[in-house]
């Protein structure tokens, strides 16, 4: 029981750049909650939008083409590979935003 009472006193008593360490724990946690929200709430508006533009793609209103997805790929790959490295950079936080994004996602309703 010493080491959950030692764990209990860093959490609750040190300060990183005089903020709480508590705070930076539950920070990632409530970020997590709200974007797991958000992101629910817009996965339902972009299911809608991409059976529209399915349907417009088959009357022949939008045209779709590889040609088009593979330049944004291009452009846009090493930045998603860059900002995906910062992620996993800061994975120890991580845990808190992944349950806070599973608890936002599921109370979206």
């Amino acid at each position: 029981m010493a080491i959950l009472e030692d764990i209990i006193g860093f959490i609750t008593s040190n300060t990183i750049s005089s903020i709480p360490a508590i705070v930076w724990m539950i920070l990632p946690l409530i970020i997590g909650v709200v974007v797991g929200y958000l992101l629910h709430k817009f996965l339902k508006i972009a299911v809608i939008i991409a059976v529209i533009v399915a349907i417009a793609a088959y009357f022949g209103y939008v045209s779709l083409s590889t040609e088009s997805m593979t330049g944004l790929i291009d452009q846009y790959g090493p930045i998603v590979v860059q900002y995906g490295t910062l992620l996993i950079g800061i994975l120890p936080l991580g845990i808190g935003f992944i349950i806070g994004f599973a608890v936002g996602f599921l109370i979206a309703k």
